[in-house]
């Protein structure tokens, strides 16, 4: 029995849609390209990192390049994608600043397109970023030789239940200040413990979505359920 098969029959057994607890990380995404050495000269060029170069045959050949900070990666080849070259369309970069960002691709030959924004769901795009400097409402594009297209995406506070993923300095700096805080909390009537093991325990479910209170309570329950077996 499948996984959504198992998923589908809870819901329909509980009436409810349960929160998922095993972690299913997006790892990998292979795009079709028609010339695999051009398309890795592009890459390169950005200063994505060259995770490997394999080849079995003149028939099948995998590259794969990971973006600066992206805990995802991508694939080409020869042999790996049966789409046609050039099709995936608005494959999301996320970055903190847009400005930044544009001008260190251009920088490096990606002809990124100038920044623009939507006024609504649906609506055509608009010219310059977005006027109230929002998250998720800025936006730039641009192709890599096959035509496969990039959506660059500025966000620079998530939504609430959205996670933290590769955060920059500034924004691990406010998550420790954060775990700091939840741990005073804690700590007044919390049991013999490491402060280290309460804040690995917090930032990890702040990384996978949680809120703060959530998050609070894991790393509770992280360092209680751990001194159980000491205590038996």
């Amino acid at each position: 029995m499948s996984s959504t098969q198992l998923s589908t029959e809870h819901r329909h057994a509980t009436g409810v849609a349960t929160k998922a607890t095993v972690d299913l990380k997006l790892e990998v995404v292979v795009i079709p390209v028609s010339d695999v050495d051009r398309a890795k000269s592009f890459y390169e060029r950005l200063g994505w990192r060259l995770d490997g170069d394999f080849a079995a045959g003149e028939d099948w050949r995998v590259v794969q390049f990971t973006p600066p900070g992206s805990p995802c990666s991508i694939q080409f080849g020869k042999g790996v994608a049966p789409a046609v070259s050039g099709s995936f369309k608005n494959l999301y970069l996320v970055v903190s600043d847009m400005e930044t960002a544009r001008r260190e691709l251009n920088g490096r030959g990606a002809d990124v397109s100038p920044a623009f924004h939507f006024t609504g769901f649906g609506a055509p795009p608009s010219p310059g970023p977005d006027p109230n400097g929002s998250s998720y409402r800025t936006f730039a594009s641009f192709s890599d030789p096959d035509g496969n297209t990039w959506l660059l995406q500025e966000i620079k506070t998530r939504l609430d239940g959205r996670g933290i993923s590769s955060p920059d300095v500034p924004t691990l700096t406010e998550l420790l200040r954060e775990t700091e805080m939840h741990h005073g909390e804690y700590e007044p009537t919390a049991p013999k413990h490491h402060w280290s093991g309460w804040y690995a325990a917090y930032i990890v479910a702040r990384e996978r979505g949680r809120t703060p209170e959530e998050a609070a309570e894991e790393a509770s329950v992280h360092i209680e359920g751990a001194r159980e077996p000491a205590q038996a």
